[in-house]
């Protein structure tokens, strides 16, 4: 955990600025992680250096924010986007083709999903922004709710853990745990949501269908 206290110190030192800064290139892709980084602010707020709420509310703008600028970049520049040295490097053909299959296969909780799936996240947003499945609007939404879920938990986890190193480690290990059995959960609930929808629209258009053929029975036999 050497990244938590190098995280520390630097935050220790510039504050609120230097968390939205590093959680913003999170969001492009450079590999620091998202959760130490929320774990970091959330600890020098408990040291008082900040205060722990807007810490929690400058954890949600920085992460926000590199999330959209990915998709907007998707989205602006499309397949031009895939072209640019770095970009190739995250988004390849492959996985390009991989993503699209997923929101197929599952809409728009892929972008939820994606939240929590640090090495996976930028090229399914950007995917998300260059084939324009996704309006920003609903982009936001759902990349918002699952930062609901992510970002205090780290960041208010930091905050109680400031005087104690070894019960924090602790916790961000049963933390990543839970996150992800919470990630499961919703998963299946929204898919089981999903097909509930998708059955009862079914069954509405098989009830019209019959109700449309008994009509024109009753016709004939006039």
């Amino acid at each position: 955990m050497d990244i938590l206290q190098t995280l520390i110190d630097f935050f220790t030192h510039y504050g609120y600025f230097a968390v939205f800064f590093v959680l913003l290139i999170c969001g492009f892709g450079v590999p620091i992680p998202e959760d130490i980084t929320l774990v970091a602010g959330g600890v020098i707020s408990g040291l008082g250096y900040t205060n722990e709420h807007w810490m929690f509310v400058v954890g949600m703008a920085g992460v926000l924010t590199g999330d959209a600028t990915m998709f907007l970049l998707g989205r602006f520049y499309g397949n031009t986007l895939l072209q640019w040295p770095l970009v190739a490097r995250v988004v390849t053909p492959e996985r390009f083709v991989a993503v699209q299959a997923k929101f197929e296969k599952y809409g728009v909780w892929v972008l939820f999903v994606a939240r929590f799936l640090p090495g996976l996240r930028s090229p399914i947003f950007i995917t998300a922004g260059v084939t324009r499945r996704v309006p920003f609007w609903r982009f936001l939404l759902m990349d918002g709710l699952a930062a609901l879920i992510s970002v205090p938990v780290w960041v208010y986890l930091g905050f109680l853990g400031a005087s104690n190193r070894d019960w924090l480690l602790t916790w961000v290990h049963r933390g990543q745990t839970g996150l992800l059995g919470l990630i499961g959960v919703s998963v299946v609930g929204g898919i089981a949501f999903w097909w509930m929808k998708r059955r009862r629209k079914q069954q509405a258009a098989a009830l019209v269908h019959a109700v449309g053929k008994d009509r024109k029975r009753s016709r004939r036999t006039r």
